[in-house]
């Protein structure tokens, strides 16, 4: 297994998080990559490789330019404005205020942007975000046969990227790391590629960039969004709009589920993916299934996540795993390597 990480994603250290009506420390921090770092090294399933740098260019395939350069000053406009601390959004617009011009103030722009107010801007936000995405892109490189080549690869991405759309951030997700990789695999050749969701929350960023087209399709399983984040996105007539009509699929399941369930999900997912005959899979890979995860309400067990892995590898495709959730951090790694004896051992 080709693995590839990149140190700077740790830069991203949110000081607080206001969630549930508390302010407290966040879920989403840098010790989530550290545990699985330490637990593949432990585990020896593959070298951990640094990715190199990718022109920022490529993240305009997915995202607009506004919106990248938005993010990459944002933190810096909010210190020249003499305040301490992570930018945040104090207002949004009403559903019937939308506008789609950005107001001029950063106040504005934030609202503008975001969905939430779980996704802080930090200091070390773009430096962390870009290497992200980097590191996603490594992955589809390695797919695409540049720089080496294999049939598979691990991303570990952080923060997580599923929720980011072409031009909004939050879920804890700046960029789409998923998304900006499975559009250098098209750009690279292949003319089908398919997006396979397993994180507990749906992916409405990924499945907004791609709900218009024919040649990504995705697939995702996830907790209903009538009780779950992000709520307004993940049901089950969302089918794609216009050349896209048809490759989009979301298969919600309720709060706790358990295996079998899932299991019997995975086999709807696994024939849509089949029938579209894609070229590369990218697997948006969470682990915030767990029982034991702090923002979840599924039931699998550590066990359950090797199961997992030897559903996805069953596939038989090239296949770039990118790490998305997981927020039960002691057993984090634990639950990621589990994920990888399946995948590798299947």
């Amino acid at each position: 297994m080709k693995i590839f990480f990149a140190p700077e994603q740790l830069l991203h250290a949110p000081l607080v998080e206001l969630n549930r009506g508390e302010l407290g420390p966040p879920f989403e921090h840098a010790g989530r990559a550290t545990h699985i770092v330490t637990a593949l090294e432990a585990a020896a399933i593959g070298a951990i490789e640094t990715p190199r740098h990718f022109p920022e260019s490529i993240l305009c395939r997915v995202h607009d330019t506004a919106f990248v350069d938005f993010l990459r000053g944002a933190h810096d406009e909010w210190r020249a404005l003499g305040r301490p601390g992570d930018a945040l959004p104090i207002c949004w617009p009403g559903r019937s205020e939308v506008t789609l011009t950005p107001p001029e103030s950063l106040d504005g722009r934030l609202g503008h942007y975001s969905f939430d107010v779980m996704t802080p801007i930090t200091s070390g936000s773009w430096a962390a975000v870009t290497r992200g995405a980097d590191t996603a892109l490594a992955g589809a490189a390695w797919l695409a046969g540049k720089d080496g080549g294999g049939r598979s690869a691990f991303s570990l991405c952080r923060p997580p990227g599923h929720d980011a759309g072409r031009s909004s951030y939050g879920g804890y997700c700046f960029l789409n790391n998923a998304a900006i990789a499975a559009q250098y695999l098209r750009d690279e050749g292949a003319e089908r590629v398919a997006i396979l969701d397993v994180d507990y929350h749906h992916g409405n960023g990924t499945q907004q960039i791609f709900y218009d087209r024919d040649d990504v399709l995705y697939v995702s399983i996830h907790a209903d969004p009538s009780s779950d984040f992000p709520y307004f996105a993940g049901y089950r007539d969302e089918l794609g709009r216009g050349a896209g009509d048809g490759f989009n699929h979301n298969l919600p399941l309720p709060r706790g589920t358990a295996w079998a369930a899932w299991n019997e999900a995975m086999d709807a997912a696994e024939g849509i993916v089949r029938r579209f005959a894609p070229e590369a899979l990218v697997v948006s890979l969470g682990v915030d299934n767990f029982a034991g995860d702090p923002l979840s309400h599924f039931r699998f067990k550590t066990e359950d996540f090797a199961r997992m892995g030897r559903r996805v590898a069953g596939i038989d495709l090239p296949t770039l795993i990118v790490f998305e959730g997981g927020y039960a951090v002691d057993e984090l790694g634990n639950n990621v390597v589990s994920f990888f004896s399946g995948f590798e051992g299947a």
